[in-house]
């Protein structure tokens, strides 16, 4: 095998390690000796690849932000005059759940005090234009009837924090032998309607 190729070979793999962690584990409780290991090279060689162990994260970040992006910039194509709702904010709900195997919103924002401040800069980009500029546009469209009071952006945020039962079992919604489809409709239910009554 050329150099070249074993060095992409590395390099992609170096990547899929670290999305495995950092997803999982989150930025602070990942190592760059653990990544290393994992892909069976040194610690050397894989700042060889990447300089830093914040430039590694934000490469995974990007990537898995591009495939929400995609996911749900599609999902929001795809959408016809008459979607219910909860069904369309449940696939939109499994794009995400199906990228991220932690809660969203602790890993991107959990490390952002460990990050310098032109790579929480380039983070926060990330974060809006992956996952709250297309939730935004999701939430701007006749999928979902708004209260005239919330704005699309508000709604989207909101969303976003509201998401953490479906990423761990000791907060669980709706029966407890719910499937994890069951439990993000009922999730979803909640986001959309409350959980009481009007008066």
């Amino acid at each position: 095998m050329k150099r070249e190729e074993q060095l992409t070979r590395t390099h992609a793999a170096i990547l899929t390690a670290a999305r495995e962690q950092f997803l999982s584990q989150g930025y602070q409780a990942t190592s760059t000796r653990e990544i290393a290991r994992q892909v069976g090279i040194t610690q050397p060689a894989l700042y060889h690849h990447f300089s830093d162990k914040e430039v590694i994260f934000l490469e995974v970040i990007r990537t898995v932000g591009e495939e929400i992006r995609e996911g749900i910039t599609q999902g929001v194509a795809q959408l016809t005059p008459d979607v219910d709702s909860v069904a369309a904010l449940t696939a939109v709900t499994e794009v995400l759940t199906s990228a991220h195997p932690r809660d969203i919103f602790t890993v991107i924002h959990g490390s952002f005090r460990f990050l310098k401040p032109e790579n929480q800069r380039q983070l926060g980009m990330i974060f809006q234009q992956d996952y709250l500029v297309p939730l935004t546009t999701f939430f701007a469209t006749d999928a979902v009837q708004l209260q005239d009071e919330v704005q699309p952006q508000d709604a989207a945020s909101f969303y976003l924090t509201s998401l953490s039962p479906l990423f761990n079992t000791f907060h669980h919604v709706g029966p407890k032998d719910a499937t994890q489809h069951e439990q993000t409709v009922a999730l979803v239910r909640l986001i959309l309607f409350g959980v009481a009554t009007r008066k």
